[in-house]
């Protein structure tokens, strides 16, 4: 793609107010997500780029979500149909060269290292829209192409700022983000359920003879541990799939695509050791866990940890932290060799 030149950027009321909305939101949500500890050891450039992209993604994804957060101040699906109206014109000025929000404005340098398709930007946005037409899917073919779109895209768009050679990388990026997406949602069905969103498939719940009016009240019987357990093999075979198919010589650029996988399959492997009772229990990772899960990977990647020392980074990370104070200081238990490896990363690789 030829590279974009900058221009003058022009504010309206809308591009103030999302300089100043996001500008806090970006920080914050950035920082707290299981995200942010994928791309914590990327090269400067890349992890850059990534944080810019995220807040592409990041910032779409709330104009659906401001629905219920903005309830109060009027703001409708239709005041979110306009604005993703514009998000898509945006797209539109951005590849013709002439950005004017500054979540584009960034973009528009990302695209001059990391070149990729307007159709990735315009398909997170669709995904996203579809939240405003509908809140039910009878199939999970349906449910695909959502997860397809809110996710998988992103995969899409990361691999171009990872950098890779074997197409089979498409594939991974694709497998990869629908995991991720059905453990998000096995995850949110409370939240989501108050959102009156169901992502469940419809034909799944009545398989289970499990109803809404379940869901709704909470309920946790043995009809919806199969339910669960249905859903969780499903989202276990497409981390399966991902795996099958990443190409061993990208592997060394794609280690924040992997820590992601890992942190989101710990996850998944939370609500299975909860028993599938994902209402009353937090199903989260705490920071410090997330931040070794991502050192471990970078210390395999870099070749400054062996296989086999880099699994024992990971056993600190999923069985040796307290969970007391999260991210309020530094695990009790972690070894003197993660200790070590930190302190190593610590004095900085220049990147």
């Amino acid at each position: 793609m030829k590279a974009l030149t900058s221009h003058e950027i022009h504010f309206t009321p809308w591009h103030l107010r999302e300089r100043t909305r996001n500008l806090h939101r970006q920080l914050s949500k950035t920082v707290q997500s299981n995200f942010f500890y994928s791309f914590l050891f990327l090269p400067k450039q890349k992890r850059e780029a990534i944080i810019d992209v995220y807040a592409f993604c990041r910032a779409v994804d709330d104009v659906v979500d401001d629905i219920v957060e903005r309830a109060a101040e009027g703001y409708t699906a239709v005041e979110a149909q306009v604005e993703l109206n514009r998000w898509r014109t945006e797209m539109e000025q951005l590849y013709a060269g002439h950005p004017t929000l500054s979540i584009a404005c960034k973009l528009q340098e990302v695209l001059t290292h990391f070149p990729m398709p307007q159709s990735y930007f315009d398909e997170m946005i669709n995904g996203c829209e579809m939240d405003l037409q509908r809140n039910r899917y009878e199939s999970f073919d349906e449910l695909y192409q959502y997860c397809y779109r809110v996710a998988s895209i992103t995969g899409l768009m990361c691999i171009e700022i990872f950098t890779y050679s074997s197409p089979r990388t498409k594939e991974y990026a694709v497998n990869l983000g629908i995991a991720l997406q059905l453990t998000n949602i096995l995850r949110d069905l409370k939240e989501d359920m108050s959102r009156d969103r169901v992502y469940l498939p419809q034909e799944d719940l009545r398989r289970f003879g499990y109803s809404e009016e379940d869901l709704r009240n909470e309920v946790v019987n043995d009809n919806f541990r199969a339910l669960m357990k249905f859903e969780c093999d499903r989202a276990h075979s497409y981390y399966q799939r991902a795996a099958d198919c990443l190409p061993e010589e990208d592997r060394p650029t794609l280690t924040a695509a992997i820590t992601m996988g890992k942190i989101y399959y710990r996850l998944l492997q939370q609500i299975e050791q909860y028993d599938y009772d994902v209402f009353h229990h937090q199903i989260r990772l705490h920071r410090p866990e997330r931040f070794l899960i991502a050192l471990a990977e970078w210390a395999r990647a870099t070749g400054r940890r062996s296989d086999t020392d880099a699994d024992r980074l990971h056993d600190d990370a999923g069985t040796h932290l307290t969970d007391a104070q999260d991210g309020q200081r530094e695990p009790e238990t972690v070894s003197d060799e993660t200790r070590e490896v930190m302190r190593k990363r610590g004095k900085g690789t220049g990147q």
